[in-house]
């Protein structure tokens, strides 16, 4: 999804011998999505990637869903999720389908001791609080309120947080997340009429090769289960790659806003998208300018999507109370809408302040235990007179 990249040493061709100043080849790996037929990156090891010298028994990590019945407005109030100290640990799924799981996080602190890699999903990561760094083979990025660090799957990834104060909305797809084909050329180029560019793009930094023997746990996700793979060399040896599959961030802030004279619907907002769902960023911006605009959105019937919004910061005209980490789930075949006094109060309003993340699903979410540890059971209520 991101443009060409290249960083550190690597052989004038693909496929080639490639040595060390001692004479002995570097070990090259090939990250390819889709088989063989997607975007890819090569990658150029000191030692193999393959050196596996124990395997941990499997843990069961499979969310445990509460209700399937799901016909009901919901909110969530995402800052009730107690910090813990571990990064992985820390995850909790609240809502769940089979293409999509989507969690909140208050690590305490990173993956301390270990690293991480999800075999079964592409990760958006959005950061509500904290800052830190995600250093991976490709490098390192450096993040802080209101990135996105998107993470293929496959990519082994360690956490490193600042401090102890962090909080994480978390997206976890297993179909490939891609920036909306409206935005691209058939070539892969982010187009003029995009709301953000490949110089919104930020690629991975400071490739440092680690030449260290020991043993370095990675923890593996692969559909319900969390593996432990001992290697005898570290995961971050990489000398030099090149490709368009890698970790990268981009940052809420950088999204520039389409506005319109009357109300614009929710795609002109999108961020990311896959087969299964669509990702939207709600920035501050002007309102409409037409002289009989209503800013507030009008009602409308979700017919085949469930549209879930999570608040990040400012005022949000068409909602009463909310709250900073708050969710809200409006599934598919009820109508939705302003709640009572919204509409009025909104015409003449000139801007917004508003910062949310949307995520539109395809297929119904279920709602997990941890979820119903969070939730507001009155806001099915909320638009009563």
């Amino acid at each position: 999804m991101p443009h060409y990249h290249k960083a550190g040493k690597i052989p004038h061709k693909r496929h080639v011998q490639f040595r060390k100043p001692d004479g002995n080849l570097y070990f090259e790996q090939l990250v390819s999505t889709e088989g063989f037929s997607n975007d890819y990156s090569l990658l150029y090891h000191i030692h193999p990637p393959t050196y596996i010298v124990k395997v941990d028994e499997p843990i069961n990590v499979m969310p445990e869903i509460a209700e399937e019945k799901m016909l009901k407005h919901r909110s969530f109030e995402g800052f009730k999720v107690k910090p813990e100290k571990d990064y992985l640990s820390s995850r909790k799924p609240v809502l769940v389908n089979d293409d999509v799981h989507i969690s909140l996080a208050a690590p305490q602190s990173g993956t301390e001791g270990y690293f991480y890699k999800n075999s079964d999903g592409d990760e958006m990561i959005f950061v509500h609080e904290g800052s830190g760094v995600l250093s991976t083979c490709y490098g390192d990025l450096e993040f802080g309120y209101g990135d996105y660090l998107v993470v293929p799957r496959g990519c082994i990834y360690q956490m490193k947080f600042n401090d102890a104060n962090n909080r994480l909305f978390i997206v976890e797809s297993f179909h490939p997340l891609r920036f909306p084909k409206r935005y691209l050329s058939p070539y892969g180029q982010l187009l003029e009429h995009s709301p953000f560019c490949e110089r919104d793009i930020r690629v991975p930094q400071n490739l440092n090769p680690r030449d260290e023997k020991g043993d370095f746990l990675v923890k593996m996700h692969k559909e319900k289960w969390l593996y432990g793979f001992h290697y005898g060399t570290h995961p971050f040896d990489v000398v030099g790659w090149d490709g368009c599959c890698y970790p990268f961030a981009f940052s809420i802030h950088d999204f520039e806003p389409i506005t319109g004279r009357v109300h614009m619907p929710p795609p002109i907002h999108q961020t990311f998208e896959t087969s299964a769902m669509v990702v939207c960023s709600f920035v501050p911006r002007m309102y409409d300018y037409h002289p009989q605009a209503i800013p507030a959105p009008y009602a409308h019937s979700n017919i085949d999507s469930d549209e879930l919004l999570y608040y990040v910061d400012g005022e949000f005209m068409s909602r009463k109370h909310v709250t900073r980490g708050m969710i809200t789930l409006h599934p598919a075949g009820i109508v939705h809408g302003p709640q009572p006094g919204a509409v009025e109060k909104s015409i003449g309003a000139k801007e917004t302040k508003e910062l949310a993340v949307m995520v539109d699903t395809f297929r119904p979410l279920k709602m997990t235990k941890a979820a119903l540890e969070i939730e507001d059971p009155n806001y099915v209520m909320s638009w009563a007179e």
